[in-house]
């Protein structure tokens, strides 16, 4: 695939994987690209943990699932993240970001606005909503080949220094690397990421990876090859829109419009 097309391409999977193994050679491709992400004084701050025993996985899946329930039953998701939900088409046209919840229960749409808000917890838990999403969350990670998590370094990734900065960033261009990786290989994407959101549960997972304390665990994705055919989560969303350059890039100082061009579609020469 042309890296082109996999920038295009990438997309965050909310769906479950094919059950298969991710082959080796595809693993090994995988870090490989990884490790050739750009680092600050090339300190190369990240280190990564393969995680595809099943056992271990079923661990974290627990953690993931319990997670999911508590933030959602708790209400702080709603009041955290209500401002990216979109809930029809002309609102994903009119702002071209978010996320537009197109998919779920017959039963919630008529009341979807007001469930996923801050006031509609109430309502949330009598349609079963944390437990839906909480089942959901622990299936996906169940059933991913591959769980991968991602440290820093504490002697980079320290806080108010110049050098965590540098170490995110870092961080961030590995991850684009892994995921651009991957969309060539055909193997999907998603964030583990609601035990950061509820008080302890991270601490849990940072334990049954055994990460040290020199060791600060930032990410955790789970992994496998994508599944055409997969069913969607009981209640899901979408997220392919995107805002024009006009609109996020400025000429020269803030606020001057940077001239548009004619978008291109043609391939550099190969070398």
């Amino acid at each position: 695939m042309h890296l082109f097309d996999a920038i295009k391409r990438r997309r965050t999977t909310n769906g479950p994987f094919q059950p298969r193994p991710i082959a080796p050679e595809h693993i090994q491709t995988l870090l490989e690209m990884a490790a050739h992400a750009p680092s600050h004084f090339n300190s190369q701050p990240w280190r990564f943990i393969v995680v595809q025993d099943a056992d271990r996985r079923q661990q974290i899946a627990d953690i993931a699932g319990e997670s999911m329930r508590l933030l959602m039953e708790g209400g702080a998701f709603w009041q955290r993240y209500s401002r990216y939900f979109r809930f029809s088409k002309e609102e994903v046209d009119k702002t071209a970001d978010g996320i537009h919840f197109d998919n779920m229960p017959g039963v919630l749409k008529p009341f979807a606005r007001y469930v996923f808000s801050p006031k509609g917890g109430a309502m949330m838990n009598k349609f079963q909503v944390p437990r839906v999403l909480g089942n959901d969350a622990h299936k996906l990670v169940a059933g991913s080949p591959l769980l991968l998590g991602i440290t820093l370094t504490r002697v980079e990734y320290q806080e108010g220094e110049l050098s965590a900065l540098y170490s995110v960033i870092s961080l961030g261009a590995v991850i684009q690397t892994l995921w651009l990786t991957a969309t060539a290989l055909g193997i999907g994407m998603q964030f583990v990421s609601t035990p950061m959101e509820v008080e302890g549960q991270w601490e849990k997972i940072v334990a049954l990876l055994g990460v040290p304390d020199d060791q600060a665990l930032l990410a955790v994705f789970r992994m496998g090859y994508i599944d055409p055919d997969a069913r969607r989560p009981t209640i899901d969303w979408a997220s392919p829109q995107r805002k024009p350059v006009s609109e996020l890039a400025y000429s020269e100082r803030w606020g001057q419009p940077f001239p548009a061009a004619p978008a291109t579609t043609t391939q550099p020469h190969e070398r």
